[in-house]
């Protein structure tokens, strides 16, 4: 089946299988590698995108339901690269050097981006319960909420 879509403000059409993931479609078709595959069951936050600026599992997103969609992957927050503006989110990541592996970073991003978009100063708590869909193997779950407060002070000056 042909689709059409938006990623990162940019048209795309993509000719797959109905079925096939969004994050399959992201990644393997679209050649955008930031978002990740973790656990294929929406149960880890890895592969977090926006979908029509909600966060979403991409994981669980198929080809079939993605027409005239609008989807933003952790490449359209900076989409000129490190050489443009870094977005607060990710400003914020760096200055609280919050990643060690880095692999739930883009999704942990995507999704804390949802959270102020929604409310643009969260609570310690509504963060904590807000980014309980998002696993990090590694721990840094303190600089995480620390990098999030700071992005939203940013965010609202």
């Amino acid at each position: 089946m042909n689709v059409n879509f938006s990623v990162n403000g940019e048209a795309a059409s993509v000719d797959v299988e109905p079925d096939t993931p969004l994050l399959w479609i992201i990644r393997d078709h679209l050649g955008l590698t930031g978002t990740k595959f973790g656990c294929g069951m929406a149960m880890c936050g890895a592969c977090t995108v926006h979908l029509d600026g909600a966060r979403t599992f991409s994981c669980q997103i198929q080809a079939r339901s993605l027409e005239g969609r609008d989807i933003t992957t952790i490449e359209g927050l900076s989409p000129e690269g490190p050489e443009g503006d870094v977005h607060p989110i990710q400003r914020a990541w760096i200055d609280e050097q919050v990643p060690q592996c880095g692999f739930c970073q883009p999704g942990q991003m995507m999704a804390a981006l949802d959270l102020l978009n929604r409310n643009p100063s969260p609570t310690r708590e509504e963060i904590v319960v807000h980014m309980n869909s998002n696993l990090c193997r590694c721990g840094t779950y303190p600089r995480i909420v620390k990098a999030i407060q700071a992005a939203a002070e940013e965010m609202q000056a």
